[in-house]
């Protein structure tokens, strides 16, 4: 058993570092200052609020300009382990923590790695084109019993017309049917006009790095120092530096501890 555990720390250790990555990116984006900005918040309460009821789902609307988060709860959501639920509530975070808490730590570790792909997608996309996508996950969630359910997230990132910033993320989360429990896929990307599955693509990831940025992250796991590595690959101590701080900002991570465990879990190093 304490193997067991010890694996649970360690896998949720890595899910804070890609936590901490994604929330970088999406709260670091660039949003215009408007006048409809509480008319486009209430467009968007009230379509999560519509699917929880219709769907009963949880459902969670993130606004990315001020880290805020609207959680609505439809019935099934009853079923869950989660604490007392009203119909509605506020968070000061883009994290919907309680939910979080959940879910498999294994599944929460793919789900946010899938998301941090997703995001790269979107921001390369056409403005307008964002909501043509959604993240889909096959999740495992703990029910009032201790037992684990087969649960279908879906996220949605809603961009500002303004300046193609992503302002929303939607989140949703039904009980899984049986063509997403018997998928071939668990963490995917829908094309939601031509049905084309993007499959977690961790080698595109791994692919952010060169091969000599790869090489120098691997020995940082190994605990060398920036002149024992280049003492190694005859290189300059300065060169080392630069490649590593190219390799923080690759990977959008605060310092060489996150990089390492970001690229330990994509197998860069």
């Amino acid at each position: 058993m304490g193997s067991f555990f010890s694996n649970l720390s360690s896998t949720t250790a890595e899910d804070m570092d890609i936590k901490d990555d994604l929330s970088q990116q999406l709260l670091g984006q660039t949003f215009e200052d408007g006048d409809k900005d509480q008319a486009e918040l209430a467009v968007y309460k009230q379509l999560a609020k519509g699917y929880a009821a219709v769907e009963n789902a949880i459902a969670v609307l993130s606004d990315l300009k001020t880290a805020k988060s609207y959680v609505y709860y439809g019935s099934w959501s009853a079923s869950l382990a989660l604490p007392d639920q009203s119909k509605f509530s506020e968070i000061d975070s883009i994290w919907e923590e309680a939910i979080f808490a959940c879910i498999h730590p294994d599944d929460l570790l793919n789900k946010h790695l899938m998301e941090l792909q997703f995001f790269g997608l979107s921001r390369e996309l056409a403005v307008g084109r964002q909501q043509d996508f959604c993240g889909i996950n096959l999740l495992r969630m703990r029910s009032l019993e201790g037992a684990y359910l087969p649960v279908k997230h879906r996220i949605f990132y809603i961009s500002s017309p303004a300046n193609g910033s992503l302002r929303f993320a939607l989140c949703l989360y039904n009980i899984a049917d049986r063509d997403y429990r018997d998928g071939e896929h668990k963490h995917f990307i829908l094309n939601t006009i031509t049905g084309e599955q993007l499959a977690l693509n961790k080698e595109k990831l791994r692919a952010m790095l060169s091969i000599r940025e790869r090489e120098i992250l691997h020995d940082i796991k190994k605990g060398h120092t920036s002149k024992e590595i280049a003492a190694r690959l005859s290189i300059s101590v300065n060169t080392v530096n630069r490649h590593r701080q190219n390799i923080l900002e690759k990977l959008n991570v605060k310092n060489s501890a996150a990089a390492c465990v970001v690229g330990e879990r994509l197998g860069i190093c």
